[in-house]
């Protein structure tokens, strides 16, 4: 029989952040649960921030009965002269029945002793608050608490369970608190508990007493409200995805507000504004025509017709904020940017201090600027890496650490600094995400690629290497960075060498671990066939540029039709010179040529690879049209001749080719 079950776990208000990383994983252990206990079946999961709800339309009443089959030993094990050995014995003492009662199956090409069972199912009343329990319990919010006498901790307290099973209610107790027939709605509409009847009456109650239960109706309430407020007003309000995600957790009964701030504070740089908007009072900044206005939009979980006192309110809590940013602001200019005191901040056991950071960050720019040829005067290169964590000691920065970098590049402007130190010390950080936008100019990007060289170098040199899904100081978003970087600004970066001459001002490195940290990360960094990226790292490329391109290159190629007929013969190529040292293999001597198609052979190897070509896929697709005259050469040529100077002559006709190719990729390592 199938019926409707509601659960209702009723707790204290839960805080957005932990609830959401969870989030995704709340239904996948409530199924995996109910699979355990055979009574999966669709569900649906609900949230606000006073309650968890899992709502069965359908519910097996009952467990299906099922079978349990037990094996034991080998019947030779198990009898020793026609009498039971303890082996026996013991099989039948597990499956508590008496040795008449066995019987014997093949197992694994053995005749083992068997016992086969039915059992009943069980009632869903008398499994669920094992169900539920083990569900509530497998839930990772990171930190709890315990509270009244409980010994037992949760994200925050429970204060109500409510199953119903039907109109029944399945009798349990979670965490001491006892299953009622009752629920809570909003605060304002009602404080105490509310009998529920069942389940439409369930949701009827919740409806009627402002709470909101579905998250994607509380989610177009609140989009529904912003397009309202900037039809009304002409503003565009800047909808952060994070944000908005955390107010739809944290409220029963949204509705979306405008509210204002004395324009005075708009003296402050926008992203101060929006980041104590954000962060300490979870509210979305608005602007119009791209510039940021002084109006914000909360989203208030009162329940009112007049919400003037919420505005007001609102108004009131978001004024001091302001006030501390602009006092901030004001301290940090008339003092200035200075480094003085980054001697005093440890940068990490071992590794010296920030100030140290910074010389070193220094030096592997200014061997970057050489390099790369920039065309930028390098004083302003050192201005920027000098000034870059500078505003670590502004009193803003010491308030909104998530501004470094971006204050320091406010002050460097407001102090007169040259325009592109001001850019590179806003971008010194990028790109810092898989969706980050990359610095602007050269400077910058040899700013950023020095901050996160030195990282890497740095942590390294001391044995801080990620280990698993471990990597506290983001050295893989490191080398996604640098990647990034050295693609943008085309920067011709050579893995083994670079690495090799900036690690001179570390302590010692094992260079070859470094080397493998970042191939390894190149790896997961292009979305393509990982045989591909073997190919061409087998071909011994290491310049990153190169590497990029040659892997986009092989990549096309390899997706394009015909290509598993092209590999079959270059396989063949590689396969009759992998007994060859490559780079002892003599020169050819068209004088040895005894068949047409040899000359052949060679005449349009000669044309190919003395063209010039505007790509690696180019060159790399001219090479690869050697298939036809290839292919006619292996049918009509013997490679191994008798004679040892033709036969010497023919293989290193055919390692000419495999060479030229392997300057891009090594083919045989492709597998499609």
């Amino acid at each position: 029989m199938l019926k409707p079950l509601l659960i209702e776990i009723g707790v204290e208000e839960l805080p957005a952040v932990p609830l959401l990383k969870e989030l995704k994983n709340i239904e996948k252990k409530y199924a995996n649960i109910l699979e355990k206990y055979s009574l999966l079946c669709e569900f649906e999961f609900y949230y606000t921030p006073r309650r968890l709800v899992i709502w069965h339309r359908e519910f097996k009443t009952t467990q299906e009965d099922s079978i349990e089959e037990f094996f034991g030993a080998p019947l030779v094990v198990a009898y020793k002269d026609g009498e039971p050995t303890p082996a026996a014995n013991g099989f039948a003492k597990k499956c508590g029945v008496s040795l008449d009662a066995l019987s014997s199956a093949q197992k694994g090409g053995k005749e083992v002793l068997y016992y086969k069972k039915d059992v009943a199912g069980k009632a869903a009343t008398e499994l669920l608050p094992e169900i539920i329990t083990t569900w509530i319990k497998s839930l990772e919010f990171g930190k709890t608490m315990r509270w009244g006498s409980s010994s037992e901790s949760f994200i925050r307290p429970i204060r109500w369970v409510n199953v119903m099973l039907g109109d029944v209610l399945v009798p349990m107790s979670l965490f001491d608190v006892a299953s009622k027939k009752e629920t809570f709605v909003h605060r304002i509409s009602n404080f105490d508990a509310l009998e529920i009847t069942g389940a439409k009456d369930y949701f009827e109650t919740l409806k009627s007493g402002g709470v909101t239960l579905f998250p994607e109706e509380r989610a177009a309430k609140i989009q529904a409200d912003f397009k309202e407020i900037e039809k009304e007003s002409g503003y565009t309000i800047e909808v952060d995805e994070e944000l908005f995600e955390e107010v739809v957790a944290i409220t029963e009964n949204p509705t979306a507000l405008l509210g204002s701030f004395d324009e005075g504070f708009l003296r402050l740089p926008p992203e101060v504004i929006v980041t104590s908007m954000k962060e300490h009072q979870r509210y979305f900044p608005v602007f119009k025509d791209g510039k940021l206005v002084n109006k914000f939009v909360v989203v208030s979980n009162a329940l009112t017709d007049d919400f003037s006192e919420v505005v007001a309110g609102n108004e009131v809590v978001l004024r001091p904020r302001l006030a501390d940013g602009l006092f901030f602001w004001d301290n940090d200019i008339k003092a200035g940017l200075s480094t003085e005191g980054l001697s005093k901040i440890t940068f990490f056991k071992g590794l010296g201090t920030v100030t140290d950071k910074i010389a070193r960050e220094g030096v592997i720019a200014n061997k970057l600027f050489d390099l790369f040829g920039l065309a930028c005067k390098k004083e302003n290169l050192n201005r920027a890496v000098e000034l870059a964590k500078a505003d670590l000691m502004s009193e803003m920065v010491y308030e909104f650490t998530e501004l470094q970098g971006l204050m320091g590049a406010y002050y460097a402007a407001e102090q007169g600094e040259n325009e592109q130190v001001v850019t590179a010390i806003k971008e010194q950080y990028l790109p810092d995400g898989e969706d980050s936008d990359l610095p602007s100019t050269p400077l910058s990007a040899v700013v950023a690629m020095s901050i996160k060289l030195d990282t890497l170098l740095a942590l390294f040199s001391v044995n801080q290497i990620p280990t698993g899904s471990r990597d506290p100081f983001a050295l893989r978003r490191a080398v996604n960075g640098i990647v990034k970087i050295v693609n943008a600004f085309e920067f011709n970066f050579d893995l083994v060498s670079t690495m090799k001459e900036l690690s001179k001002n570390y302590a010692e490195i094992d260079l070859e671990k470094l080397e493998n940290f970042i191939l390894e990360r190149i790896k997961r960094y292009y979305d393509v066939n990982p045989s591909i990226i073997e190919a061409v790292l087998a071909s011994g490329e290491r310049d990153l540029l190169a590497l990029g391109r040659k892997i986009e290159a092989l990549n096309t190629l390899v997706n394009a039709e015909g290509f598993d007929e092209v590999s079959t013969t270059f396989k063949r190529v590689a396969n009759i010179t992998k007994d060859l040292d490559l780079n002892s293999v003599g020169s050819v001597d068209s004088e040895l040529f005894e068949e047409e198609v040899e000359k052949e052979l060679y005449r349009r190897f000669t044309e190919v690879n003395e063209a010039l070509y505007s790509s690696y896929e180019e060159e790399l697709d001219a090479l690869l049209g050697l298939k036809p005259e290839l292919d006619t050469f292996f049918t009509n040529v013997m490679v191994n001749a008798d004679d040892e100077a033709v036969k010497n002559n023919r293989k290193a006709l055919v390692a000419s080719v495999y060479k030229s190719i392997l300057k891009i990729a090594d083919i045989k390592e492709v597998s499609v």
